[in-house]
């Protein structure tokens, strides 16, 4: 038996902590687009003549009045994600004993996310800059674990428990992870007006990743049988087997960080009073993140699949941030309203990561929008806008802790005109997310068909203030 749990132990977490790194990633798989709340209540804005253009359409701010120009911006965004995972052995567990499906309920939560922009623009020169939280953004925390914890130890158990004879045999433990994710970018640059219609862009965008990971599997104890917790097998019977369950306690503690630049070139075509045509491309961000390992226990030292976050044994993790290109289009049909629509195309597949897991990752992400705003009254605009974020990932990629649904998000709110200098945008944005369900027949080889079932839930509200001189 001893042989036999050994196994086990280390067969959970071989699997488990290998997808631990993208746990609260936001945006595109490693990208937030949502960098004012001007975005919030209307997501359409690649070719937007405003001030948090400097991060949407940076030529574009070429165009508006001379002058400087200020906005700021606090966002508050709260995420579930959800998964439901059916596999046999998950009955065995003393606590849920007869279920076979079991849904893991994971929290994500940005309290504060601040973000400011701001331009200076003369006759032909333009230089601005930004700062906000370009990836990442919060914390996203499993309280009871997941399912790739528990499911292959709940399988082995099983095999161990039949092997003593024990056909009714069960098992509990203590599982908890949490995850926190901020990539702070920083971005400069300047524009010029090659013709009175044309703007060109050069600016560079520093991000600055720091990242912790945190997380265990306890208290681990075995019973006689499942239905009855007082058929619990003492540790001193365990021991005279030669097994002492708490060396099998996985604990982990560890900080990732890395400094990474962006080149960033942008064009914008103001072809008349009714048209403006606007490109973006962002150069890939290298990233490798650098180890500090706080805690890891014996048990872990000995994974080598933790490794990534062992500082003794992999010093540096390659999560590289994708280029991106971005076209846009704004039509003035009359002078109080203003239409728009845009495309992204992130190249998540050129883009390095960890043990190449970008092979797992069948095209790179794409986006449309459409969106529309309306100056009611002088002091008045109301807007409106969808996003659609088309993810075309393999189910290798889709794990518990490294899951991205395709989805549709709508905004909506409206811009308060307070005096000719200073103007107020308030937004709401809720995101609806399509399901993904993925089958493993012969999970890890023990014969049984493990399906999980991946669904989020998002919203977002944000406040800001914009400032002219």
């Amino acid at each position: 038996m001893k042989k036999v749990f050994i196994t086990s132990a280390l067969f959970i977490f071989n699997f488990s902590f290998l997808i631990w790194p993208q746990a609260v990633m936001a945006g595109g798989l490693l990208t937030n687009t949502n960098q004012s709340a001007s975005f919030i209540r209307n997501p359409s804005r690649d070719a937007v003549i405003d001030i948090d253009g400097v991060y949407m359409n940076p030529a574009g701010v070429s165009f508006m009045d001379k002058g400087l120009h200020f906005s700021f911006s606090m966002q508050n965004a709260k995420q579930k994600r959800d998964i439901t995972t059916s596999f046999p052995t998950l009955a065995q567990n003393v606590d849920y004993v007869g279920q076979q499906s079991r849904k893991y309920h994971g929290k994500a939560l940005a309290p504060v996310i601040p973000t400011f922009q701001l331009a200076y623009v003369w006759d032909k020169w333009t230089v601005s800059g930004g700062f906000g939280l370009t990836g990442g953004g919060g914390k996203c925390e499993f309280e009871n674990g997941l399912g790739s914890f528990e499911v292959p130890y709940s399988a082995l158990i099983s095999q161990t428990m039949a092997g003593m004879g024990l056909t009714t045999g069960g098992y509990s433990l203590d599982s908890w992870m949490k995850g926190r994710q901020y990539y702070f970018g920083l971005q400069v640059g300047a524009s010029y007006k090659v013709h009175d219609n044309v703007a060109v862009y050069l600016g560079l965008r520093a991000v600055y990743a720091t990242c912790n990971y945190q997380g265990y599997v306890r208290n681990i104890k075995l019973y006689q049988n499942a239905a009855n917790k007082a058929t619990q097998i003492p540790d001193a019977n365990l021991q005279a087997l030669g097994i002492n369950l708490s060396d099998y306690d996985i604990v982990l503690n560890t900080d990732q960080s890395d400094l990474g630049w962006t080149p960033i070139l942008g064009i914008d075509w103001k072809i008349n009073k009714h048209w403006n045509l606007a490109a973006k491309y962002e150069f890939e961000t290298h990233m490798n993140l650098k180890n500090k390992t706080n805690e890891l226990s014996a048990a872990a030292r000995n994974v080598a699949t933790i490794d990534r976050f062992n500082e003794e044994k992999t010093s540096y993790i390659a999560e590289d941030i994708p280029s991106i290109l971005s076209i846009g289009v704004q039509y003035s049909p009359i002078e109080k309203v203003r239409l728009s629509a845009g495309w992204h195309f992130y190249f998540d597949r050129e883009s390095e990561k960890y043990n190449h897991e970008e092979k797992n990752i069948t095209k790179g992400t794409m986006e449309f929008s459409a969106g529309a705003e309306w100056d009611v009254i002088k002091q008045l605009t109301i807007s409106a806008g969808w996003q659609t974020t088309r993810y075309r990932l393999g189910d290798d990629y889709m794990q518990d802790l490294s899951f991205n649904n395709t989805n549709n998000m709508i905004g909506a709110g409206v811009r308060i005109h307070a005096t000719k200098r200073c103007s107020f945008d308030v937004g709401y944005m809720h995101t609806f997310y399509q399901a993904h369900d993925v089958t493993t027949p012969n999970y890890q080889g023990t014969g049984m068909t493990k399906t999980d079932h991946y669904i989020r839930k998002n919203r977002v509200i944000a406040v800001g203030v914009n400032l002219d001189f």
